[in-house]
């Protein structure tokens, strides 16, 4: 598990640094990969513990889903409203799967915002390759 969340977030940073859209994908791709094997391996965690797992509907699901990220007046990240990691198994197992699947949601929306951007403004190779035609018929 440890290594799941590990990869997940290696492969996010490792990504937003490529130069190739191409590149950025498909690491955004393995990261998901990744937050989606620590999803079911906290669920079998609740499974194997005879812990309940929490449904989307259910009203601490929507107060975790709720949690944001905010900017003070300096335009620094502040975290207000994130938890503290309870003692409590259940509780604390049903936090981490609610922000492995916000997650996986969010990376689904950006892979799909660089597969658009990648299709109207090429890639990396095509770029240079621009570039280089300019430069010769200047």
């Amino acid at each position: 598990m440890t290594q799941a969340g590990r990869s997940g977030k290696q492969n996010i940073a490792e990504g937003s640094e490529f130069a190739s859209l191409k590149g950025y994908i498909k690491l955004l791709g393995v990261a998901k990969g990744s937050l989606t094997e620590l999803t079911e391996d906290y669920e079998d965690y609740l499974r194997q513990k005879n812990l309940q797992l929490w449904k989307k509907d259910d009203l601490r699901i929507i107060k975790m889903r709720e949690m944001r990220v905010l900017r003070d007046k300096d335009n620094n990240f502040t975290l207000p409203q994130f938890p503290h990691c309870p003692h409590d198994a259940e509780l604390a197992a049903n936090l981490l799967l609610t922000l492995c699947k916000k997650t996986t949601f969010l990376l689904d929306r950006q892979i799909k915002s660089l597969e658009e951007k990648f299709v109207k403004e090429g890639g990396y190779t095509e770029k240079l390759f621009r570039k280089r035609l300019e430069n010769r018929n200047k």
